[in-house]
Parts: structure tokens; C-alpha cells; sequence
């Protein structure tokens, strides 16, 4: 191989590029994708482990806000270690310090973050441990915290219990003094009793709602992830003026809210969390957030976590897996498998 070749094999990276708008089933492994360079106030970061998300799938359908326009390197969230400092970038971590963060093209060898979004990975912690840490948990602790307010002793309903957000906010919800009921798949049922929930109810039985009054007698604070399933039963179980519901995203599809629905039927406070949108409007709160999670990872509240991570080349195979409700917890592509 001459110098010029060489020159290219470098430039190229494996990478996992949406080719349509179509689904998770257009989603192809390319082995020419241009490596990127990074721009003013960029890492470029050699990528250990990507996330896979629920926004990931309903980025390949075009239906997620400002999600990117096909064909594009799919994922947006992934651990790994610096390789390069783009300019303008005050005090920049040195090179080598392993990351975790989100940005565009994640399921790739390689690809750049936006400096202000990047955490240091917990001392100690491989990469695909330290993923969820800016997503997953900082939602779950944001739907919980400044957003639910929730208290010792309060009623916490978390749907999509298995999930990644749903799995950190359930320990964390248990962790902070709450009775957490959490809905989930029966198959899903023991994972999620062992986080800590108090009771686990199948989200598809049809006397959800019933159920859930009878056994707490109205939810203080809901965690709305599910959409169009589960937002009746949610408005309907919360307790009327003092209950909230924290909406973060619609895996079912939307549902729909009026402005009658609040005025005569559901007097409740009703919470929207966007976790990348936050971090862009209000970063002082968002800084709070990372601080707290430093806390419950020095007193073991958040471990270390355990994706399943699979070869680059499954993640058409997984987010199509995601999308049909078939997994549990956080799963990861490896771009180098």
C-alpha cells in the first residue's frame, strides 16, 4: 500500500448510514464513510460504544424533531476517547481522556461531539458502561427531580419500566423515597422488581387505570414515555392539582391533549422533557444534573452499567427489536465488531 493509500484507508471508517425514511430495515453498513473532521468547539472522538435509543428509531422513520434528513450516519450517543480537539474550544480535555456524550453519526468508528455535552467517563468505567449516563439518566433524574419534584413517600408511576430511562428512573425513584409502580410486559416483569419497584403491572391489561387507583388511590407523578397507549390511563390516575405527569417521548405514537381536558377533566400539571433541549436552554440546570449523577455513582446508587453490545452490523436487527417492544434495558453496537 503506497502513502496515497494509505492516506485513504484512514479517511474511511465503518459506519451504519440511513439510507431512507423508511425504518430501522434501511439502516446499512458502509465501509467508505468519510471520517469526520471537527469543527470550532468539537471533539472528534474514536467511538467504543454507541447507544441505542428509542429517538434512533424514530429518527429512520423522519418523525423525530429536528432529526437528521436521510441518508445520514445514524445514532447520536456513545462513549469513547478523545483523538482530536477542533479550535475554539476553551481548556479542552487532553486528548486520551475517555467520554461520554452525544452527537451526530455515533454508529461509527469515528465521530465528533460538541465539547459543552461531553462528560468525563467515571474513573474506572469501560465505555459501554458509561453509556446513558447524559441521556438516559439525566432524563430519568430531570422527569423526577426539578420536573416532578418528587418527594419521600410519594406515589411514582413509570411506564416502559424496562427501558433504559425507565430502568434508571425506577432505581432512582426508589432510591429517593418513592412507592414506585412501574408498567412493563410480563416477560419484563422481574427486572423490573429487582430495580426496586413495589409493584409491576402489564401496560396492556385493559383495567390498567382501575388497577393502578386501587392499589395507590391516585399517582403523585407520572413518567409519560409510551404516548398514545398509556396517556389516558396516566391523566386519569394522577391526582387532581398536585399530581404531575412528565411527558419525554411517544414511543406508541402521539396523544393528544385539550385544553378542555385540563380545565374539566384532568386538572393536573402536565411537564414536557426534551433532555438535549434542556441542556441547550437552561445549562445551569443541566450542570446540576451531571453533579447529581457524580453523587449517586460515588455512593452506588448509579452502577456501572451492562449494555448488550452488539456488532455494528446487527444495529438495523436491534433498533428493529426496539421498536417492537422486544428488548430490555440498554443495548449498544460496537463500530469496531
Amino acid at each position: 500500500m503506497d502513502n496515497n493509500e494509505q492516506h485513504t484507508a484512514e479517511q474511511t471508517v465503518r459506519a451504519l448510514v440511513q439510507r431512507s425514511h423508511r425504518g430501522p430495515k434501511d439502516l446499512t453498513l458502509t465501509t467508505d464513510h468519510r471520517r469526520p473532521v471537527p469543527g470550532p468547539g468539537e471533539y472528534l472522538i474514536r467511538v467504543g460504544a454507541a447507544g441505542v435509543n428509542f429517538a434512533d428509531v424514530m429518527q429512520t422513520h423522519g418523525t423525530y424533531g429536528g432529526g437528521p434528513q436521510a441518508p445520514y450516519a445514524a445514532g447520536f450517543e456513545a462513549a469513547g476517547e478523545i483523538v482530536g480537539v477542533g479550535p475554539d474550544i476553551g481548556g479542552p480535555l487532553p486528548l486520551g481522556t475517555h467520554v461520554v456524550g452525544v452527537g451526530p453519526g455515533a454508529f461509527a468508528q469515528y465521530m465528533t461531539m460538541p465539547a459543552t455535552g461531553v462528560v468525563p467517563a467515571p474513573s474506572g468505567w469501560s465505555d459501554a458502561a458509561a453509556l446513558g449516563l447524559v441521556l438516559n439518566w439525566a432524563t430519568a433524574l430531570a422527569a423526577l427531580k426539578p420536573l416532578g419534584e418528587i418527594k419521600t413517600g410519594e406515589v411514582v408511576l413509570v411506564h416502559a419500566a424496562a427501558g433504559g430511562v425507565g430502568q434508571a428512573a425506577v432505581r432512582l425513584a426508589h432510591h429517593y423515597g418513592a412507592r414506585v409502580i412501574a408498567t412493563a410486559s410480563p416477560a419484563k416483569h422481574d427486572t423490573v422488581k429487582a430495580l426496586g419497584a413495589d409493584e409491576v403491572l402489564d401496560s396492556r391489561r385493559p383495567d390498567l387505570a382501575g388497577e393502578i387507583t386501587r392499589l395507590t388511590g391516585g399517582v403523585d407523578l407520572v413518567l409519560e414515555s409510551v404516548g398514545q397507549a398509556t396517556f389516558k390511563t396516566s391523566l386519569s390516575v394522577t391526582k387532581p392539582f398536585t399530581g404531575r405527569i412528565v411527558v419525554f417521548g411517544a414511543a406508541s405514537g402521539d396523544a393528544t391533549l385539550t385544553t378542555h381536558d385540563l380545565v374539566f377533566t384532568h386538572q393536573v400539571q402536565v411537564k414536557g422533557l426534551h433532555i438535549g433541549a434542556l441542556a441547550d436552554a437552561a445549562p445551569s440546570l443541566y450542570q446540576s444534573l451531571l453533579a447529581e449523577i457524580e453523587t449517586l455513582i460515588a455512593h452506588g446508587v448509579y452502577a456501572p452499567g451492562t449494555p448488550q453490545v452488539h456488532p455494528l452490523a446487527e444495529g438495523a436487527t436491534v433498533l428493529q427489536q426496539l421498536e417492537a417492544g422486544q428488548t430490555r434495558g440498554k443495548h449498544a453496537l460496537d463500530p469496531w465488531r
